[in-house]
């Protein structure tokens, strides 16, 4: 018999509704699985044995009494800035240690609204605004292959407890990569759908100007769509909320045939990024195996302005978290990592101009992308060009034999976020035991082709 945590959230949801398992079933198997496992990777920071208990039967209550839960039992983990009612969520930070959310997130209530579990609350950095998952409040979260290693950020949590069988779905948030990289680096899906299709009318302050979206984590792309279907939605309360969300599920075209699309390959994406050489065969290999299978890939680069280099918006960020962040470094500096207090002195220091030239290079990168994508379908790129890192390390001290500086393996992911775009990594392989993903890139509401190719690059293996 398959091993509950080895089931996909869909059979395990089909059984639950059938009657052949209970949610209380599946409760206590992941309850014992997080006891055990947890304490050597830090990925779950809040968990209440007795509360996940509560909520599964709950849930074996509302199907006895007749409702079809479509997610019903599907244990699912929370990332520590989104809301999960009554519990203590804190961004990771001490400055929110004590703070306990007054309601849940939209996407919280809504899978728990159609019968999946919330098993725990997962390590981030603060503010999420790190490329590693470590901070003063819970400490570092370690990588389920080797504790040694990190498994990225900022959404490290969610994916090392993913990846060990701590739940079978995951949310996390990706402002700027920080749902897929850690994903490539636990050989993980984590996708990044279009800004606006998923709610987040309500929650913690976000200091990214709008760049954030809230991400799904999975262990397959059909699990991945299958989260992503069910919250789809269009709430007038979110600013960035479009109404044309329903209608574009993608599970239901997951399997149709790829045909006469045009894709293009971009291995340091037209900016020069800088790749391991290891990586970038493996990531090679998979692309040479998708033509061998038919599709039509030219090596192409978007034709990004001279100004798109690595991070090239994070003035944005450094000056949203000093107006968020600023007035408490005067009495709470010791609090923050100091790696914030960094971006939030360096974020007193943005002047006016520089938020309006940032503006303004966001709008010219989505004319540039947007150009791109009206000669290829679909783009193909690295999620991260090295493999997980040691623990203690921001970021590898070198990236293709050259000086990599603290955000050197996060350069190919936020031009995507910038530009509004659907992006997902999927597992392409292993370099020295350790996972690296493909990043599959599309035009904005394109999320099912994105899926659907992403699908297909899965089926060749990881």
């Amino acid at each position: 018999m398959t091993e509950l945590h080895a089931l996909s959230a869909r059979a395990l949801a089909g059984q639950v509704n059938a009657g052949a398992l209970s949610a209380l079933d599946v409760a206590r198997h992941f309850i014992e699985r997080v006891e055990r496992l947890n304490p050597a990777l830090n990925a779950i920071v809040q968990f209440d044995a007795q509360a996940v208990l509560a909520e599964a039967a709950a849930v074996d209550a509302r199907l006895a009494a007749g409702e079809h839960l479509p997610m019903a039992g599907v244990p699912f983990t929370v990332k520590d800035n989104l809301w999960v009612e009554g519990r203590r969520i804190a961004q990771g930070s001490r400055l929110f240690e004590d703070f306990v959310a007054p309601r849940d997130a939209w996407a919280v209530a809504r899978l728990r609204a159609l019968g999946a579990v919330v098993l725990g609350i997962t390590n981030c950095s603060e503010f999420a605004c790190k490329g590693v998952t470590s901070n003063l409040l819970y400490g570092a979260t370690r990588h389920p292959l080797d504790a040694s290693l990190t498994p990225g950020g900022s959404s490290g949590g969610a994916v090392s407890a993913l990846a060990a069988g701590l739940g079978l779905l995951a949310l996390g948030t990706d402002a700027g990569g920080s749902t897929r990289r850690p994903a490539a680096h636990c050989g993980l899906v984590g996708f990044k759908p279009s800004n606006g299709l998923i709610p987040h009318p309500w929650g913690f302050a976000e200091p990214n100007f709008g760049l954030s979206v809230i991400g799904q984590l999975a262990r397959s792309v059909d699990d991945c769509a299958w989260l992503y279907d069910h919250l789809l939605a269009y709430d007038a309360a979110d600013p960035a909320g479009v109404p044309i969300a329903v209608g574009l599920e993608a599970s239901a075209g997951l399997q149709q045939p790829i045909a006469g699309l045009r894709v293009a390959w971009s291995p340091q994406l037209g900016c020069g990024f800088a790749v391991d050489a290891d990586v970038l065969q493996a990531l090679q290999q998979r692309v040479d195996a998708l033509r061998a299978a038919g599709w039509q890939i030219d090596d192409a680069d978007p034709p990004w302005p001279p100004e798109a280099r690595e991070y090239p918006l994070l003035v944005l960020q450094q000056a949203g978290l000093h107006a968020l962040y600023g007035a408490r470094l005067a009495d709470a500096r010791e609090r923050i990592d100091p790696v914030l207090v960094a971006q939030i002195e360096a974020g007193a220091e943005v002047t006016p101009a520089q938020v309006a030239r940032a503006l303004r290079l966001k709008e010219k990168l989505i004319a540039c992308l947007s150009a791109f994508f009206a000669r290829y379908d679909l783009l193909l790129c690295p999620t991260s060009p090295v493999t997980a890192w040691p623990l203690a390390q921001l970021g590898p001290p070198q990236i293709g034999g050259k000086p990599a500086g603290p955000r050197g393996h996060a350069a190919f992911t936020p031009l995507f976020n910038y530009c509004g775009v659907p992006a997902c990594s999927v597992p392409a392989g292993s370099v020295r035991g350790l996972p690296v993903g493909l990043q599959v890139v599309g035009p904005r509401f394109e999320d099912p082709r994105v899926l659907q190719c992403a699908g297909q690059i899965e089926a060749l293996g990881a």
